[in-house]
């Protein structure tokens, strides 16, 4: 793999990893894959003072779209279920990382 894969490997990996709501579906999906509740919240992340509205929006429409073209998710619109996708390989060693150290990192990074 040339450097230049490596840099846009590990670039999408923090871009996926930037934002609390994707790292908490990539942490859930690292303890149980796959996730196929059929609520409107299949991870169980929406918590207050969030409005669920606003989060839901975001996760159907922002989140789990983002992640699904980056190839870390599968997820089924008709059936809610989401497991990991293609290149879950890329991401999987910085998320069991995360996962490993989370005592250690600030409380809001998880």
């Amino acid at each position: 793999m040339s450097k230049s894969e490596t840099d846009t490997k590990l670039g999408h990996a923090l871009e996926a990893l930037s934002d609390r709501y994707r790292r908490e579906l990539l942490l859930a999906l690292l303890i149980e894959n796959p996730q196929d509740d059929d609520d409107r919240d299949p991870l169980d992340i929406i918590e207050p003072p969030e409005e669920p509205d606003v989060l839901e929006t975001e996760l159907f429409h922002k989140h789990l779209p983002k992640l699904e073209s980056m190839g870390y998710i599968e997820w089924d619109r008709n059936t809610g279920q989401i497991a990991t996708g293609p290149d879950w390989e890329d991401i999987a060693p910085v998320v069991e990382l995360i996962a490993n150290h989370q005592d250690e990192l600030p409380e809001d990074w998880v």
